[in-house]
């Protein structure tokens, strides 16, 4: 596979290698076409699990020069009753999409050691991630935008880099805080975009909100599997990493069925209900 301006290393047949790859990735395009083709390689067991160069200090993803990126407090919140209202919350979720595709490939990257299952639940979330930026993408030029034409904030990439060291805490705070909000507002989105007549963009959410169960869930297994490797309560250590981490940031209500689908327990929930 070659990639027009990041070729990629095609000696370097080991998955670690081409999901650098993917994740160093600037131009949104190449980055689709590149995620689709990593994990149909994946997949067909074109790709080892073999020994590869440790990996790299965290950095910047490869992304566009556009959008800008700005405090989340300066991102404008604007009304879905207008075209561009709409087109601005679309822009935000598909934002948080793009992220989501660079998170996975991160997740792949970075920690080593992990059952095949690990990279293989990871690898799928990168491509699906791929397919819901493609469809909001498509979504925002039907109103005539494109990506980067609104600001957006890095608040997904900032735990990114917060959680680099530790593949327990990545898979506690990014997973399942940072993406398993989506889990609790989206339905309210849909609703908001049908009272309005945006049945098309509620379709897209609707496709979105039940595969992004499945990404929170793979979340909720690797964060358990990861504290069953060091011996610790999974319970007890998300509060404690939320406490740590999150500080006063949780926000309910929760949606609860989609949380337990997601791999949340009762007790889980029964606290972040209590610090929300």
């Amino acid at each position: 596979m070659e990639v027009q301006g990041n070729p990629t290393r095609n000696h370097e047949a080991t998955l670690f290698a081409r999901a650098r790859d993917c994740l160093e990735v600037a131009d949104v395009g190449q980055k689709l076409v590149a995620t689709a083709v990593v994990a149909s390689e994946f997949h067909a067991d074109a790709l080892t699990l073999g020994d590869a160069p440790p990996p790299q200090p965290i950095g910047a993803p490869g992304r566009p020069p556009r959008p800008t990126l700005v405090s989340p407090r300066q991102v404008p919140h604007r009304g879905l009753g207008s075209p561009d209202g709409r087109a601005a919350l679309i822009h935000a979720v598909a934002h948080i999409e793009f992220n989501a595709i660079n998170l996975a490939w991160d997740a792949v990257y970075r920690f080593r050691g992990m059952p095949a299952e690990y990279y293989r639940d990871w690898v799928g979330v990168a491509a699906d991630e791929a397919r819901h930026f493609a469809l909001l993408q498509a979504r925002l030029a039907e109103l005539g935008h494109a990506y980067g034409d609104f600001d957006a904030h890095d608040g997904l990439w900032e735990m990114a880099v917060k959680t680099s060291d530790s593949c327990l805490e990545r898979m506690a705070l990014v997973p399942r805080v940072l993406e398993a909000r989506g889990l609790d507002v989206t339905p309210g989105i849909i609703e908001r975009l049908r009272a309005v007549g945006d049945m098309a963009t509620a379709t897209i959410l609707e496709t979105i909100l039940r595969e992004e169960v499945a990404h929170v869930a793979a979340g909720s297994r690797w964060f358990a599997w990861c504290c069953a490797r060091e011996g610790l309560d999974p319970d007890a250590t998300f509060t404690a990493l939320i406490a740590r981490h999150v500080h006063g940031a949780i926000r309910g209500p929760f949606n609860i069925p989609a949380r337990l689908a997601a791999g949340f327990t009762r007790m889980e929930l029964a606290r972040l209900e209590s610090a929300a």
